[in-house]
């Protein structure tokens, strides 16, 4: 068979994603925290961004249609097809609302009263910020008060320095002896001494020597106490009352307040002297009622403002610039552009997928978690007229303050579970917390085991499975009823 050349002309259309529509969908998924780090790094590298400093936009005049056509301010944004995965719903709208007077013209700025500041040196913000000590200082502060011999305090730093977070020593007695070079006797003596330390326990070699070294020092009597901890810890990790009853020839009433007392200890002596950080999350949105009506309003604080630098674009437009200067400014002009816009856009989004969702979930806002309705994606994606990956987005690492609480907006959307009668389901979350409920209203002596709770829910119209009470139980950290069962007291 003969090989031979042959050219083919084919026309297809594919999508095709610029680098400025990948910056848009990269935008609109950012949580708050990523969007503040996204601009500050816009504001380092792009000479033409700068941030403005005043948020009243609406003083600020109609905008400069000379300068937008000049600059390409009314360039058209890529629209794909309502079928894409990638679509983004890009407004006619969005650009004529954005208020470019304000965002690269100064005559705003010269309105503005004027002030001047006398430079100072001004002391480094981080040393204004206290700063927690951490579990290895506050025990070295102590060994250093302590009337320990030299060659004791430097065992003693060894087994400081070999503590986890929680407090517990990890190395043996044998490496801490081979290191310092002295017999296990004299590591075991300054070893006791290191427990004796605040916190209560801590350098102890595992839960038992850590909750026997905390009854030892609250003078704790009670021999069951003790025998509980030495003996049987693993048994009332499980619970198993009457099983520790029987071992130790004690009734159950004892056994229970043995129990509480063991509960009453801290099992993790480190915890509150752990060096992370709380981590709040400041909500990207906010829903107020308003009468009988809930408000959604934006939260725009610690956003910058973003304008365009009008030196740059008067030297540009005066000639005053060589050739390859002035497209660098244009190049510069039409990526600071497009960020604004895209910024706009992503505000703009998440205040429309907020309200369907606050016109979804009212019976939510108004009564809680309760009385939280299955919904899907779709069901906002239709009420608003984007697609459902936009709305995935939008709802990723966002966070909505409500009457009932900070939620991430996924948490709204919930699969459904069917009702006995065949009327609206009922969502997951609500279930959830009716079993969480339940649990916790229950008697200790007689708790509710999974059948229980499917024929409680059937009272209530929910059809649910066995296996999914279970489920659900295992999800919210709540133990079976064999486990949670306490004997009278």
């Amino acid at each position: 068979m003969a090989l031979e050349l042959k050219q083919n002309l084919k026309l297809s259309q594919q999508l095709v994603m610029t680098p400025q529509l990948q910056q848009a969908i990269k935008l609109l998924q950012l949580s708050r925290l990523e969007l503040i780090e996204t601009i500050n790094q816009e504001l380092e590298t792009n000479p033409l961004l700068e941030e403005s400093s005043t948020t009243d936009l609406e003083q600020a005049g109609k905008t400069d249609s000379k300068d937008q056509e000049e600059w390409g301010a009314q360039e058209s944004v890529p629209e794909l097809a309502a079928s894409e995965a990638e679509k983004i719903p890009w407004e006619k709208d969005a650009i004529k609302e954005t208020n470019w007077q304000e965002v690269w013209d100064d005559e705003y700025r010269r309105a503005l009263p004027s002030y001047s500041f006398e430079e100072k040196e001004m002391p480094n913000y981080e040393n204004l910020v206290s700063s927690k000590s951490d579990l290895k200082d506050h025990l070295t502060w102590q060994l250093q008060m302590s009337d320990l011999s030299e060659e004791d305090r430097r065992i003693a730093g060894l087994i400081i320095g070999n503590l986890d977070r929680d407090g517990y020593l990890k190395a043996t007695i044998e490496e801490i002896a081979e290191d310092v070079g002295v017999d296990l006797e004299r590591v075991e003596k300054v070893l006791k001494r290191v427990q004796e330390f605040d916190p209560v326990g801590v350098a102890a070699r595992d839960l038992r020597e850590c909750l026997l070294i905390q009854i030892n020092h609250l003078g704790i009597e009670d021999p069951l106490v003790k025998e509980l901890v030495s003996r049987h810890l693993h048994q009332v990790e499980l619970h198993n009352y009457q099983q520790i009853a029987k071992a130790t020839g004690r009734s159950a009433e004892d056994v229970v307040k043995a129990i509480d007392v063991i509960k009453s200890l801290e099992p993790r002596p480190g915890r509150a002297y752990s060096s992370e950080e709380v981590q709040y999350i400041v909500p990207d949105i906010y829903v107020y009622k308003v009468g009988d009506e809930y408000v959604v309003a934006l939260n725009e604080e610690d956003l910058p403002n973003l304008r365009i630098n009008s030196y740059y674009k008067d030297a540009a437009k005066n000639g005053n610039v060589s050739k390859k200067a002035k497209e660098f400014i244009q190049e510069k002009m039409k990526s600071a552009q497009w960020l604004i816009k895209s910024i706009h856009q992503r505000k703009k989004t998440i205040y429309k997928v907020t309200q369907s969702i606050v016109k979804f979930q009212r019976e939510f806002l108004e009564k809680g978690i309760t009385h939280l309705k299955p919904m899907v994606l779709k069901d906002v994606a239709e009420d608003v007229g984007m697609h459902e990956s936009t709305i995935s987005r939008v709802t990723s690492n966002k966070y909505v303050h409500t009457p009932q609480g900070i939620f991430e907006l996924k948490f709204f959307f919930s699969t459904g579970l069917p009702r006995k009668d065949g009327s609206k389901d009922v969502a997951a979350q609500s279930v959830k917390e009716r079993i969480r409920r339940l649990i916790e209203s229950e008697d200790p002596t007689k708790p509710f085991s999974d059948k229980q709770i499917v024929e409680i829910l059937a009272k209530d119209n929910i059809k649910i499975a066995r296996r999914t009470v279970a489920k659900y139980r295992d999800l919210m950290g709540i133990l079976p009823s064999s486990r949670r069962k306490r004997p009278k007291v």
